[in-house]
């Protein structure tokens, strides 16, 4: 029998690492070198989104749970998560043969349970839940561009507002029709045709539909959904900041993309 240490299946391999290491901000000006191996941070930070666990939980192979935890927020607060996503995004469009930038998306959101840590929450009367909603922006291939957490008692339509304005402009600005359900009926869609000129289309269930039936366009939001379930810390919001909490859907897609990506 071996003993010696096996790696958990939510670390990086050599190649995900090497891919991914030169995607994090430099360090400049003064101040102590540092002394934590990132590839490690990013193993236990990664553990922590597959296995669900507490970060005090960290099993003892990896560096301190509050040092793990100071990178984890630092990279949240500064927009690293979301610029690696970005990136990684690019990469993947241009392996499928696909324009980095995405000229049409789907838009939609999930609202989830929130644990006792408190924070940010509302009621959803809609889907029965009280805590905190997704919103999320996804091109056709159902990779992830954008997403907002807010209390579940906020609308679709002023989510999507909201959602809008975070996009980085140059996507915003090449994206020339989004789908959405029947949530976002109004005159959202005079709000996107003159503050971004976007034609926003309701993909709606047809007359006399029974039963469940997949919806076109629709259904790959719905995909990114799922695939978010995959990773147990998404199960339900365990953040008690809404940054925390976008960060923890960033590294999800960011996990999910690195796994297609080419080595």
């Amino acid at each position: 029998m071996s003993h010696k240490r096996r790696p958990y299946t939510s670390e990086l391999s050599d190649k995900q690492w090497k891919r991914l290491k030169w995607m994090f901000p430099k360090r400049k000006g003064a101040g102590r070198p540092l002394e934590l191996d990132l590839r490690l941070v990013m193993d236990a930070i990664f553990y922590v989104l597959v296995c669900g666990c507490q970060w005090r939980n960290l099993p003892n192979d990896y560096p301190n749970p509050n040092s793990v935890y100071y990178h984890y927020r630092k990279w949240c607060v500064n927009g690293t998560w979301q610029r690696i996503n970005r990136i990684l995004g690019y990469l993947e469009r241009r392996r499928v043969g696909r324009i980095p930038r995405p000229s049409a998306g789907i838009m939609d959101s999930q609202s989830v349970k929130v644990s006792d840590r408190g924070g940010v929450s509302g009621y959803d009367g809609g889907k029965k839940i009280k805590g905190r909603k997704r919103h999320v922006l996804v091109d056709t291939l159902g990779n992830l561009l954008e997403v907002v957490v807010s209390a579940a008692n906020v609308n679709d339509r002023t989510g999507a507002q909201m959602l809008m304005n975070k996009v980085e402009r140059q996507i915003a600005l090449r994206l020339l029709k989004i789908w959405v359900d029947k949530g976002y009926q109004g005159d959202l869609d005079a709000w996107f045709h003159t503050h971004w000129q976007i034609a926003l289309e309701v993909v709606a269930a047809e007359k006399g539909q029974k039963g469940f039936v997949v919806q076109p366009r629709r259904w790959v939001v719905e995909r990114t959904f799922a695939w978010l379930g995959n990773f147990r810390r998404l199960s339900k919001d365990y953040e008690q900041c809404i940054g925390s909490s976008e960060g923890m859907i960033y590294l999800a897609s960011i996990r999910t993309m690195l796994k297609r990506l080419p080595a």
